[in-house]
């Protein structure tokens, strides 16, 4: 039997067009930890992949294209891309007012909720006129797509295409419908904060879907939860299902995994050889690194001030240790973002006038993206510092380790979602417990050579067993397995 029409559906595609200097079309790939992880994916399965026109360009190539979908090659890859344009008003609201920050911050709990978010009517029509309307143009051109088809596979992907699945499932009950959540999702008090009309569209949407991924049991619970108290939903713990208007949807954890080749290859690179040296020729002693955006989830201004209370109660590490941020600029036009990097910058000013001298700077903080020099950081550190308040997976835990050198240490969050396969094998910290991770500082770079080899290759181990080819399978394996289920009953 042949496999079934498969169409990938998400706010952000696999490539974004832009204009050169000299006028010329340009497309490169697009960013985001998803693009990565379902590259896998098309390169053995033919799959149409529909996704939002997000620059001005890409709008341009979708009204030349019509309803049709255009061939892009990258990285020697070939996609079917369906650029969907909106109205610019509509995508601002879908965008900038609900899904980033109001979904984004309810499921990383960022909310302070004596403050924000007020729901006025601004936000209200964002919802109707916005996030509803995208999620509409997106379901249209899906079901352009798969006219005519006979069950079609439609996977969706995080936060931004929640009521999207609803009005395929209206449209095509034969379609089969997975979606795949990406981020954490929160327990059932923080979704509170939306209102009920809103919050009910979104889990019909969502429960539309015959499959939900997310990435650890942790979410899946949460989930199942979140139907029972607030939808007042029939729930199966055991089996991780949720029975609605007849119908079974199946809640499912599927870790994410790194591609290790590629970074393998990356790591062996002339382009990382140059950053090595370029690094281990101003290296001290110890290097503290991390890698993030520069977004308030990544615990970024507690991770400096923790390293901060590690000099004052440590001074014999000073001049000793150097602490390497990499972080990449985040949302800036949305005003939170913006004032937290700026905060973050003031910090590391602090820090280093308190603690600096004339030849050595205690913090190194660099804002951009480069992989290649991210990558020769992985390979030299000896603590990787992940701090986050809550994330859904974090993928820096993973792919620092893999191509370490140094049997480095990972100071990891209990509050992520590699937490979950990785803690055992790391230093588990509470994001919030500064006093924790400064102490958690000191234990990594005075770690005996013994315990840490131990750790490393523990972790190398887990990181290498799971890629997004087999993130990918588990999911296939469950399609099929459900498509079974339903068959049969």
């Amino acid at each position: 039997m042949t496999d079934p029409r498969l169409v990938i559906v998400s706010n952000r595609g696999p490539a974004q067009f832009e204009r050169g200097p000299g006028g010329e079309r340009l497309v490169r790939r697009g960013g985001g930890g998803l693009v990565t992880a379902l590259t896998g994916l098309v390169a053995r399965r033919h799959a149409l992949w529909v996704a939002s026109a997000m620059t001005e360009e890409d709008a341009a190539v979708a009204r030349e294209a019509g309803a049709d979908p255009v061939s892009v090659e990258l990285d020697e890859i070939s996609y079917d891309v369906c650029l969907v344009e909106s109205d610019a008003a509509a995508y601002d609201r879908f965008y900038n007012v609900i899904a980033n920050p109001i979904l984004w911050f309810i499921q990383h709990y960022l909310w302070d909720l004596s403050n924000a978010p007020d729901i006025r009517r601004e936000e209200a029509e964002a919802w109707e006129l916005g996030y509803k309307v995208v999620n509409g143009d997106i379901a249209d051109a899906v079901l352009a797509q798969i006219a005519g088809e006979r069950e079609p596979l439609v996977m969706f992907h995080d936060y931004h295409v929640y009521t999207c699945p609803g009005l395929i499932r209206e449209a095509r009950p034969d379609a089969f419908l997975q979606h795949f959540v990406h981020i954490p999702w929160s327990q059932p008090d923080s979704w509170r904060i939306l209102p009920a009309g809103w919050r009910e569209e979104l889990y019909r949407g969502l429960l539309s879907n015959d499959i939900i991924g997310f990435h650890t049991t942790a979410y899946c619970r949460n989930f199942l939860h979140c139907c029972r108290e607030l939808m007042e939903l029939e729930v199966d713990y055991e089996r991780g299902a949720v029975l609605h208007d007849g119908r079974e949807t199946w809640v499912r954890a599927y870790p994410l995994g790194i591609d290790a080749g590629r970074l393998d290859r990356a790591a062996a690179s002339e382009e990382v050889a140059g950053y090595e040296e370029e690094l281990l020729r101003r290296r001290r002693d110890h290097l503290i690194l991390r890698v993030d955006r520069a977004d308030l989830s990544k615990n970024v201004l507690r991770g400096f001030t923790a390293f901060d209370v590690f000099l004052q109660q440590h001074p014999e590490f000073r001049e000793r240790v150097t602490f390497i941020a990499h972080l990449q600029p985040s949302r800036q036009d949305v005003p939170e973002y913006a004032e937290y990097l700026e905060r973050i910058e003031a910090l590391v000013a602090v820090v280093n006038h308190r603690h600096g001298t004339t030849d050595w700077m205690p913090i190194d903080l660099r804002i951009y993206e480069n992989f290649p020099e991210a990558v020769a950081r992985y390979k030299h550190f000896d603590l990787l510092m992940v701090n986050s308040i809550f994330d859904g997976m974090n993928l820096v835990a993973k792919e620092a380790p893999a191509v370490n050198r140094r049997d480095g240490v990972v100071m990891l969050s209990e509050n992520t979602g590699s937490h979950e396969e990785l803690g055992d094998c790391t230093l588990s910290v509470n994001p919030f417990d500064i006093q924790e991770q400064a102490d958690t500082i000191q234990r990594a770079l005075t770690m005996d050579t013994e315990e840490r080899r131990l750790r490393a290759e523990r972790l190398r181990e887990i990181v290498r067993e799971r890629d997004p080819g087999v993130w990918i399978a588990e999911q296939l394996a469950d399609v099929r397995a459900k498509r079974e289920a339903i068959a049969d009953a």
